[in-house]
């Protein structure tokens, strides 16, 4: 027994080894794109978990308590920033007491650094104009090319975290870039034959959409940013949308499309449930599957109007 006794320690001690060394990075994110390009990115060496579902509106997030849990146990937070998170997140942050992913620490990113950030306010804001972002629009990964700026950043920051893991990080980025790369051809190719077509969105989601694919917003239900529909400003898109013969109204699956409807009813728009995330609905299982999913549709639609 004595001589088992060493043995049965040496064992335990090589299998905790081995845990910890084949352990993975946990990766939080406030979105699921950025879980998705992370997966895509990091692979077996990562584990992701978005704590906003892609039908919700990543406006209003509910604080669940386990997010803090979560977040006690992340080495990465991906965020999309530019005060997107700002309802919800910064006292989950606070509570869950991991210094790693407070701003400005290695465990903190903000997706936005880098990419095309649009509707840059150059006066100050103030509640009249409705929820208007200061920092700009933070709908900003529904241009891919933006998709590809996040995807680089994530690369580099797990390759920060986990220098072991670099060349796995290296070589997923460039197939995730490759593919998108094709595929953006492919979504353009799509596209062309309806550049500058005009769109009326309900909310103010789209800018990054539109300025990739050449589409011309005209106008949008909500008379300002999460402001409700009035009955006035109703009946101005309405007038609008006759009068510059708007195919279609792109609504988010988390809002009421009882205005939309009435709106296309009366106009003979059709409206287009476009899903500003991956998650929206289970058929969009990633990045590549949103953009898919978005694109057809609006082929579709505008096609039918033909």
């Amino acid at each position: 027994m004595k001589r088992i006794l060493p043995v049965l320690f040496a064992l335990v001690a090589l299998a905790s080894f081995g845990s910890a060394a084949e352990a993975k990075l946990r990766v939080v994110s406030s979105l699921q794109d950025f879980a998705s390009i992370a997966q895509s990115i990091g692979s077996d060496r990562v584990e992701t978990l978005a704590l906003a579902k892609g039908y919700q509106d990543p406006h209003f997030v509910d604080a669940k308590p386990s997010f803090v849990l979560q977040l006690s146990r992340a080495d990465l937070l991906i965020v999309a920033g530019l005060e997107l998170e700002i309802g919800y997140l910064p006292p989950l942050i606070d509570q869950s007491r991991n210094d790693k992913i407070h701003p400005g620490n290695p465990g903190y990113l903000d997706g936005s650094v880098g990419c095309d950030i649009l509707q840059r306010p150059t006066t100050q804001v103030t509640r009249a104009m409705g929820d208007v972002h200061p920092y700009g629009n933070p709908h900003y990964w529904t241009d891919p090319e933006n998709g590809r700026v996040v995807a680089r950043s994530i690369a580099a920051r797990l390759s920060q975290l986990d220098a072991a893991g670099s060349a796995t990080y290296q070589k997923n980025l460039a197939a995730f870039e490759a593919r998108l790369t094709q595929k953006e051809a492919e979504w353009r190719a799509k596209m062309a034959p309806y550049a500058g077509t005009r769109i009326v969105t309900f909310h103010d989601s789209w800018p990054n959409f539109a300025k990739a694919f050449k589409l011309d917003i005209v106008g949008h239900v909500e008379p300002k940013p999460g402001i409700p529909p009035s009955p006035t400003h109703t009946l101005e898109i309405i007038n609008l949308i006759q009068a510059q013969k708007v195919p279609v109204i792109l609504v988010e699956p988390y809002f009421d499309r009882k205005t939309p409807d009435s709106i296309a009813a009366r106009t003979g728009a059709t409206v287009v449930t476009f899903y500003p995330s991956v998650g929206g609905t289970p058929a969009i299982t990633d990045y590549f599957a949103l953009f898919d999913t978005d694109i057809n549709a609006f082929v579709a639609a505008v096609k039918g109007k033909k």
